[in-house]
C-alpha cells in the first residue's frame, strides 16, 4: 500500500481493539505511524496491549474500557469521536461476538445484543464519527462485515448484511464530501474468535482460512481506495460470483449442509461481492496510513 498518512494529530478508533482482527489492525496501523484509541472490554488487556504498542512503534495509544453492550460504554465512546481538539480521522467498528445456538433456541436477550454489538453500535458510532468527519471534509469508516452477510443464514448473517447495505449506502451518500466507508468482509480467519465460541473448525478445509495479516492488509487497502465493501481473498472473491448468481434456497441449503464459507450461528454461509465508487471520483478522500 502507498497511501501518505493522514494529519499526525488524527488517531484511529478501533472497538474490539485487543483480539482477533482489531489487535491487527491495531499492529498494522502503529507501525505506519498512525495514532490509536483502542475500546475493550477487558480493562487489563487493553492496557498490555497499548503498552507493547506504545513501546513497540513509538506512537501515541490512548484506551477506553467500555462494555458496548452499557450505554454509558457506548456514550463514553461518543464523547471520543466528538472530541474536536483531539480528531479521529479512521473508526473502525470491529467489536463483534457469535452465539452457537440457532436464533429459536437461544435466548431472546442473547439475540438483541447481537444485534447491538453488530448493527446499533457501530451505526451509532458511525453517526457520531461523521459528525467532526465531514466538518473536515475527510475521513474514513470501517465496519467489520462477515461473508456471511449475503446468505439467509440466521442472526448473524442478517446483522452483517445491515452491515454491508449500510456501508454502501453511506460510502455512496459521503463519499463525495470526502468520507469513504468499507465493510470489510472475510471469510475464515485464523483468530481466536472461534475458539472463544468453542466451535468445532475441524471441517473446514484448509484452504478456506485466511491470515488476519492479510484480511487487515487488503481491508485497509480497499478502504483507501474508496471501494464500498472488501472481500478478501481471491478465493473469497471466487465464492461471492457464485453466491450471487445461484438461488438464494440453494445457497442456504449448501450452507446447511456445510458447503459454504462462514456463517457464525453454528454453521457456514457465502458471499456476494460489491464495490463503491473509486477513490479517483472522489479528490478530497484522504489516504488511510501507509
Amino acid at each position: 500500500m502507498t497511501a501518505s498518512a493522514p494529519a499526525r494529530s488524527e488517531s484511529v478508533l478501533i472497538t474490539g481493539g485487543t483480539a482477533g482482527l482489531g489487535a491487527e489492525f491495531a499492529r498494522q496501523l502503529a507501525g505506519r505511524g498512525a495514532n490509536l484509541v483502542l475500546v475493550a472490554r477487558n480493562g487489563p488487556r487493553l492496557e498490555d496491549t497499548a503498552a507493547r504498542l506504545r513501546a513497540g512503534t513509538g506512537v501515541r495509544v490512548e484506551t477506553i474500557a467500555a462494555d458496548l453492550l452499557e450505554d454509558d460504554g457506548v456514550v463514553r465512546v461518543l464523547d471520543r469521536l466528538a472530541d474536536g481538539a483531539s480528531p479521529v480521522g479512521t473508526l473502525i467498528n470491529n467489536a463483534g461476538h457469535g452465539l452457537r445456538a440457532g436464533f429459536a433456541e437461544s435466548p431472546l436477550q442473547e439475540e438483541l445484543d447481537l444485534l447491538r454489538t453488530h448493527v446499533t453500535v457501530p451505526v451509532a458510532l458511525a453517526h457520531g464519527a461523521l459528525q467532526g468527519m465531514r466538518r473536515r471534509g475527510r475521513g474514513h469508516i470501517i465496519n467489520i462485515a462477515s461473508m456471511a452477510g449475503f446468505t439467509p443464514r440466521g442472526s448473524y448473517s442478517t446483522a452483517k448484511a445491515a452491515m454491508i447495505h449500510f456501508s454502501r449506502w453511506a460510502n455512496l451518500q459521503y463519499g463525495p464530501e470526502g468520507v469513504a466507508v468499507t465493510a470489510v468482509c472475510p471469510g475464515y480467519t485464523h483468530t481466536e474468535f472461534h475458539q472463544r465460541m468453542k466451535m468445532d473448525t475441524g471441517r473446514i478445509p484448509g484452504w478456506m482460512w485466511l491470515d488476519a495479516e492479510q484480511v487487515v492488509r487488503e481491508g485497509l487497502r480497499d478502504a483507501a481506495a474508496g471501494k464500498a465493501v472488501s472481500i478478501p481473498g481471491l478465493r473469497y472473491k471466487a465464492l461471492a460470483v457464485l453466491a450471487r448468481t445461484l438461488p438464494p434456497a440453494l445457497v442456504a441449503g449448501m450452507a446447511a449442509r456445510g458447503r459454504w464459507p462462514p456463517a457464525i450461528t453454528g454453521r457456514f454461509s457465502p458471499a456476494s461481492p460489491g464495490s463503491g465508487p473509486s477513490a479517483a471520483a472522489h479528490p478530497a478522500r484522504p489516504r488511510i496510513p501507509p
